[in-house]
């Protein structure tokens, strides 16, 4: 079946380790879509503003995003879908925080539509590194005081803690009152209910008619498994840990750090088209 979409995870699967990529490959193999009607989707957990600052190079309004983990839809600069957290899901999981982890060995990080926000007890080293990955970064006194829509809330623990036991931890306590994921920066991120990359994909082929088995993805972490098994072909780097190695089992043809993705994508364009 003929490719339509090509969907791309972006840290540790599209971009090298530094955060670039091949500028001039995208280049060409975007116009190759663009040419044969393949909708080029960005699935990341990434906000839609740092998304669009990666891809202004080749013109980021081309582009279709699955920012925050499928928290927000945006094509060609319109919205089509945002599911932000209630106050009281906020509170909830802010106050379960506060019981099980101590405050200093916590980062706390909430998503919204005008930026990201941090307490005001996080360090200039702190606020460096997040804004790495966050292009407004705002320090506040109290999280539920902010006026933004919240798309979502990271928790990020210290270096002894099991991700993979509290992740199971909040998903036994809240029993579907959101939809918790490991992010792939050591920290677990929580959405509304329901919200994903793979319900993401979900509404585009309800809005544009394209079946997922004429869907591609790429991705390195957990929160890419519903999206890549929902997609005809779905595709795990080499670099991505043994539990996705064995989840997966179509593999780029290369790490992220070597073009991974966009030479599997030429491959699959010189197949198709």
């Amino acid at each position: 079946m003929r490719i339509k979409l090509i969907a791309t995870d972006m840290d540790g699967t599209f971009l090298r380790d530094d955060r670039t990529y091949n500028v001039k490959k995208m280049q060409a193999l975007l116009a190759t879509m663009l040419e044969h009607d393949i909708r080029f989707v960005v699935a990341s957990g990434n906000q839609y503003r740092q998304l669009q600052y990666y891809f202004k190079p080749i013109g980021s309004e081309h582009l279709t995003y699955v920012a925050d983990n499928g928290a927000v839809i945006v094509d060609q600069g319109e919205i089509l879908f945002e599911a932000a957290l209630t106050k009281m899901q906020l509170s909830d999981i802010l106050a379960w925080n506060a019981q099980t982890h101590s405050i200093k060995d916590t980062l706390v990080m909430l998503s919204g539509r005008k930026g990201a926000y941090v307490s005001n007890h996080a360090t200039p080293e702190v606020i460096n590194y997040v804004s790495k990955f966050y292009p407004n970064v705002y320090q506040v006194e109290r999280f539920l005081d902010i006026e933004d829509d919240i798309l979502k809330l990271s928790l990020i623990w210290d270096l002894t803690t099991d991700l993979k036991e509290s992740l199971q931890q909040i998903r036994t306590v809240f029993d579907g009152e959101f939809h918790v994921t490991g992010s792939g920066f050591g920290s677990i991120d929580v959405l509304a209910p329901g919200v994903n990359k793979r319900t993401g994909l979900q509404k585009l082929s309800q809005l544009w008619g394209i079946n997922p088995a004429e869907m591609v993805a790429f991705g390195d972490n957990d929160n890419d498994l519903e999206m890549l098994h929902y997609v005809g072909e779905g595709f795990v780097m080499p670099n991505a840990e043994d539990f996705m190695q064995t989840e997966i089992a179509n593999k780029a043809v290369s790490d992220n750090n070597h073009d991974g993705v966009l030479d599997t994508i030429e491959m699959l364009l010189a197949r198709d088209v």
